[in-house]
């Protein structure tokens, strides 16, 4: 099978949607089939065209760019070049350019999936309106075109203002989450370079730094903390200088993580390769998921610490609750509540509760190649239907 794979952002940018479709596209090609990735060249050193694990990846020069939304001039002329090469289309949403792709696939008959990773909420502000409704407008044509829809978890999808008016063609399919395996050597190894003054517990923070992540959230319980585990120390893997569109955030937060650090008590550990963010979470003691609105679904590195044996404290959103709820392994918040979040921290350290058994049968559940077997059913599926 020949899939196109469609979205705004890949690799080296890292976010969870990029990851999800990474390891989702490598897992599809170790199954034979042959995977194009239709992207932006969102930093000009990049290439336009390139083979990265066995998957070839096609940029789209980028004129200018709006907020996190970019415009690329010879998009279409590509878009309908590659739709007459594939089999099949696969579009990840929020992407304003999607619309032109699911009513190519319709006009050419070509399965076509839209993967549903978050709701798009941009800062307040004349222009961020406009372009908010301009992908609302998008989505909604997009949604009318494509064949299915896939979300994480029905729960999300019910409380999306999107996919809740196309019911009729959701499909619920885990994402697929991997973890390496490393050595116990290694995760002393980590422990030795990044806590070396034995500072318990430890807090960690996996993701960009980026508003809708509810990075305050923790600055905000860690006083509360503190005066209960006065050597407590936070961890924060991930980009968090010079994101696009966040450096404001950044430096509005910078004074305080500042005086964390000054202390000892806050560590940026930035983009951590996957083999050290599998020596990351057996050195945490708890991870925290602050996540303030819709444009997080789901948190992919809930179940990637939980593959690890450690608990996660998860914000009241619909399918950012899920992993906890259906795993049972830690906590889930009010949306923004600083002192139920501190709570939670202390409630969970002072548990000291074992999850020896859940690992494996999470491995199994999520691995990538479970959930590209469930596209490839689906794919084939569509093909029946619109002979």
């Amino acid at each position: 099978m020949k899939i196109l794979v469609v979205l705004t952002y890949y690799r080296p940018h890292t976010s969870g949607l990029t990851i999800y479709a990474e390891r989702l596209a490598r897992a599809m090609a170790q199954r034979g089939h042959q995977v194009t990735i239709l992207t932006s060249q969102y930093l000009k050193e990049l290439p336009r065209e390139e083979v990265m694990d066995g998957i070839r990846v096609v940029r789209a020069p980028v004129l200018l760019r709006i907020n996190k939304g970019v415009i690329m001039p010879t998009f279409g002329f590509l878009a309908t070049r590659l739709v007459l090469e594939n089999d099949v289309i696969h579009l990840h949403l929020p992407q304003f350019d999607a619309a032109g792709l699911a009513i190519r696939g319709r006009l050419f008959r070509k399965p076509t999936v839209v993967t549903y990773h978050c709701d798009l909420l941009l800062p307040k502000g004349f222009i961020n309106w406009l372009v908010n409704q301009a992908v609302h407008l998008m989505n909604r044509i997009t949604g009318i075109f494509t064949h299915r829809i896939v979300a994480y978890t029905r729960d999300y999808a019910e409380h999306s203002p999107f996919i809740s008016k196309f019911t009729s063609k959701l499909e619920v399919i885990n994402p697929p989450v991997i973890i390496s395996n490393v050595q116990p050597e290694e995760v002393k190894q980590f422990k030795v370079q990044f806590n070396g003054e034995r500072r318990i517990p430890v807090i960690g923070m996996a993701a960009r730094f980026a508003t809708e992540k509810g990075v305050e959230v923790l600055l905000n319980a860690a006083p509360e903390i503190i005066k209960r585990y006065p050597r407590a120390v936070f961890w924060f893997a991930g980009p968090y200088e010079n994101i696009i569109g966040e450096e404001k955030y950044y430096e509005r937060l910078k004074p305080r993580i500042e005086l964390l650090q000054n202390n000892g008590q806050w560590k940026f550990l930035g983009l951590l390769s996957p083999r050290s963010m599998a020596a990351f979470y057996p050195n945490l003691d708890v991870l925290v998921i602050p996540s303030l609105n819709s444009t997080e679904s789901f948190g992919l590195v809930q179940i990637e610490a939980m593959m690890s044996g450690v608990p996660s404290i998860a914000s009241d959103l619909p399918g950012v609750r899920q992993p906890v709820l259906r795993h049972k392994m830690g906590r889930v918040i009010p949306i923004g509540d600083s002192g139920a979040l501190a709570q939670a921290v202390t409630e969970l350290i002072a548990e000291k509760k074992e999850y020896g058994s859940t690992p494996k049968a999470l491995r199994e559940l999520y691995a990538p190649d479970t959930i590209a077997q469930e596209y490839e059913q689906l794919f084939e599926r569509i093909k029946t239907e619109i002979k």
